[in-house]
């Protein structure tokens, strides 16, 4: 059996070594299935293969650290001493989604969708025809208070490899750590909105004044690197996945919470992103300490390879569901950024569509055929009209601005 493995193997690498200097403009996913699942078959009886879809894909130029364990070391030195190191970056082009193609972003939103469920359920999301139950690889489902769980797709070749993440089920078995995970990395302070909040908060960092707003930042920042966290998770799936195909291309995606995650994974790698309805994790990877490469030419931020797709009737991205009042804080969620990494596609339903601003909006399903599908184009400022709009950096983004920060713990004691 191993000799075997290994055999084949080594074919597979020589196979995607002699193409790997080729960046293909399409990807191709066949209905191959992987891995040995316990996944119900759900073919008919004459089954005839579908021929396979093609998401379009482009170059585009990522910076890595040329060590993951210097990188980390960097992180933790800066956030236990609060001391600097320098990272060296490798840039390189590799095959990323085309962003501004309407197909391909419908398809990877199906993919995120699809997170939420194990193939062959009711609510299993229909994909091209071409896809079908047998063509991901699930992970995360085995405990089911893991919370930090999805799917990974795989093209024909095993040169693509897309990772979607799950975001925040409101109840269920991963309930718990979904919200502590949403109210650790989107809050401004531990989850406390104001004096009469009546959730218990994920951390003990806010510091009583009363004229002022405070919340210590190394308390912050210790509190969002424990296990618990799906970041941790996270980086730890990614090394694998990069082990197991170490010549792939690997893409991440995700809704909301599992957006936001895919994001940072993506910011810490130099993977691409792709992130539906997320919260803005700006706030998070500053707190997280992430090493970022330097901006680059007239752009004030990192050039990491992230792309926010959220539309302005969804409150949840633009951190617009606040205050205790609203349905967000009324279910015991604190989800108050809204600055993200990358860029940013919005998408204007309300000015297109009539659409007013509404929770209800934020499920990913209501996000995909009645937004990404649409076959009309959308206009930006200057009138002209795009399948997809335009993707632009947040330059001039604040978080938190009420609230300030800084070692009061220190300064109590």
């Amino acid at each position: 059996m191993y000799p075997l493995f290994h055999i084949t193997t080594l074919l597979h690498i020589l196979v995607i070594i002699a193409s790997a200097t080729v960046v293909p403009n399409r990807v191709n996913f066949d209905l191959h299935h992987q891995f040995n699942l316990p996944v119900p078959d759900v073919r008919p009886p004459a089954y005839t293969p579908i021929p396979a879809i093609s998401l379009k894909a482009r170059p585009i130029t990522v910076y890595r650290p040329k060590s993951l364990d210097a990188h980390e070391h960097a992180r933790l030195r800066s956030l236990l001493h609060a001391e600097t190191e320098p990272i060296e970056w490798e840039q390189m082009v590799v095959s990323g989604p085309d962003i501004e193609d309407r197909h391909t972003l419908s398809q990877l939103a199906r993919m995120t969708a699809n997170a939420y469920q194990l193939p062959g359920h009711k609510n299993w999301y229909d994909l091209d025809p071409s896809w079908n139950a047998n063509a991901s690889f699930p992970f995360g489902w085995d405990n089911d208070e893991d919370g930090f769980r999805g799917h990974v797709f795989t093209s024909r070749d095993n040169s693509t490899i897309v990772l979607s993440i799950k975001g925040t089920t409101l109840q269920g078995p991963t309930s718990k750590k979904d919200k502590l995970n949403d109210n650790l990395l989107f809050s401004c302070c531990c989850a406390r909105v104001d004096f009469s909040w009546v959730f218990s908060t994920v951390c003990n960092c806010y510091s009583w004044s009363a004229l002022h707003q405070r919340c210590d930042e190394t308390c912050l920042s210790t509190a969002l690197i424990e296990d618990s966290l799906f970041y941790s998770t996270g980086v730890k799936l990614v090394k694998d996945l990069t082990f197991l195909y170490p010549f792939a291309n690997i893409w991440l995606v995700g809704h909301s919470l599992g957006g936001s995650v895919a994001s940072l994974l993506g910011s810490t790698f130099g993977l691409p992103a792709v992130a539906f309805e997320a919260p803005g994790e700006r706030m998070a990877a500053n707190r997280l300490h992430l090493p970022l490469p330097p901006p680059i030419g007239n752009s004030s931020r990192p050039p990491v390879p992230i792309t926010h797709v959220y539309h302005n009737a969804d409150p949840i991205p633009q951190g617009a569901c606040t205050g205790v009042a609203s349905p967000c804080a009324q279910a015991g969620y604190a989800l108050e950024t809204r600055c993200h990494l990358g860029k940013s596609i919005v998408y204007d339903t309300v000015q297109k569509l009539g659409w007013h601003v509404d929770l209800r909006k934020h499920v990913i399903k209501q996000v995909i055929l009645e937004v990404l599908d649409l076959e009309d184009g959308w206009p930006d400022e200057d009138g002209n009209e795009w399948d997809v709009p335009v993707a632009r950096e947040e330059e001039d983004c604040v978080d938190c601005f009420k609230w300030e920060f800084g070692d009061y713990k220190d300064k109590d004691g």
